[in-house]
């Protein structure tokens, strides 16, 4: 069974919010929008996880070849790396979704700026603003060049 990515996928199911003139920054409707998209991402990516455990109950196999259990083994490995990396972004969906409760969200953890509808849709777990963001990858970049 091959990995799937989620990281990204669901997001593109949603229909964009569009605000009206005048509208609030995070008002309760822009919130309540992100939290179902959140919750949508969060709940597919359980789904995830329920299906790697019974893919791999279902096909684990004490092969006789040497070869064959090595490849199940990987197989088994890449997907147990791929639900960790899930594993840690439903943790990051759960703190996005406190942010939400919290009415913290939306703002950028560096400046305080709003981060911008746009992006946010994209990326509904972004905690920069893009212009935080860039220069955080610009000094990442330099720290290991």
């Amino acid at each position: 069974m091959p990995a799937k990515d989620t990281s990204t996928e669901s997001l593109k199911t949603f229909t964009p919010y569009v605000p009206k003139k005048g509208e609030e920054y995070m008002n309760d409707a822009q919130k309540d929008h992100f939290r179902q998209i959140l919750r949508n991402w969060k709940a597919e990516l359980m789904e995830e996880v329920d299906r790697t455990v019974s893919h791999m109950k279902d096909e684990a196999a004490n092969f006789p070849d040497p070869a064959d259990r090595a490849t199940q083994e990987e197989e088994f490995s890449l997907e147990l790396r791929t639900r960790d990396r899930e594993r840690k972004l439903i943790k990051k969906i759960d703190a996005t979704l406190d942010l939400i409760d919290e009415d913290d969200y939306g703002y950028c953890n560096t400046c305080g700026v709003d981060i911008g509808i746009k992006r946010l849709e994209a990326r509904p777990t972004a905690t920069l603003c893009i212009d935080c963001k860039t220069l955080d990858e610009i000094k990442e970049r330099q720290e290991r060049g």
